[in-house]
């Protein structure tokens, strides 16, 4: 498979590491561009893979190309490699709002596309992706593209509505977690604890949790209600949380979320 990277970020550095660990890909076949020298000779002695500074020059070279640039700059790197790319092509976006019909509206003519949202987990190898295609893609191409998101976390197929939900549960929610990593860690800092340590307990309870809800298979309710002594420590802070609203914030937040994603 000869594999293309348009644009050299961190989401797409996530992916050429998942890619290279895994053996999804060799190096060799990889070509990847970015906009300044900098940006692709830190790509090219990061990861040995070939890079150029022509978007037309990956498209034409790639059987798979990953727009990996932000959504501003969608629109003009499809007009730049549009007239290169054939119905062979299996095209992957990983930017939100760009839907699959305004993918297609852009490149003037029926290509395999792939709409998906990864996070930014996927730099240590534990991403979350929502992935949906046309129905230009078929079902072989569909588990191709799956082996190469997978390279760096797991990717499930959904419907195209629910990719703006995507954005809110796991594209956006890194933040909201670090979020709370940090107000732990504070509290802790607060009672006495060193800040380094104070993160170091704060992050592994929020790995070990969500560790215990992928592997368990309980619900989440049934898993709070066990560290929850009665007349303990842990169902004051609960009732806490809850006085605050902090259910309700989440929601909120997560809304408001899909909403701007929407609009996009």
């Amino acid at each position: 498979m000869k594999l293309g990277f348009i644009g050299c970020g961190n989401m797409a550095k996530a992916m050429l590491g998942g890619i290279l660990k895994n053996g999804v890909c060799r190096k060799e076949e990889i070509l990847a561009s970015a906009r300044t020298q900098a940006s692709r000779e830190k790509t090219a002695d990061d990861y040995g893979i070939r890079v150029t500074g022509d978007n037309r020059e990956v498209a034409q070279y790639a059987d798979v190309i990953v727009l990996a640039v932000k959504p501003v700059f969608y629109e003009e790197v499809i007009r730049q490699i549009r007239d290169v790319t054939d119905e062979k092509k299996i095209m992957i976006s990983i930017a939100p709002g760009k839907t699959l019909a305004w993918l297609e509206e852009k490149f003037e003519k029926k290509v395999k596309l792939v709409r998906c949202m990864p996070n930014t987990p996927a730099l240590v190898g534990e991403g979350m992706t929502g992935v949906c295609g046309n129905d230009a893609v078929t079902d072989q191409e569909m588990e191709e593209v799956l082996g190469i998101l997978e390279s760096c976390g797991k990717a499930e197929v959904l419907p195209e509505h629910l990719i703006d939900v995507v954005v809110s549960v796991s594209g956006s929610s890194p933040a909201y977690v670090f979020l709370f990593i940090e107000a732990m860690a504070d509290a802790a800092v607060a009672d006495g604890m060193p800040r380094a340590q104070a993160y170091r307990f704060a992050a592994q309870a929020v790995l070990g949790s969500a560790k215990m809800v992928l592997e368990t298979g309980k619900h989440p309710g049934e898993l709070k209600d066990m560290v929850c002594s009665p007349g303990g420590t842990t169902i004051e802070a609960v009732r806490v949380l809850e006085e605050k609203g902090m259910r309700s914030a989440v929601i909120e937040a997560m809304k408001a979320c899909v909403a701007k994603g929407r609009q996009m």
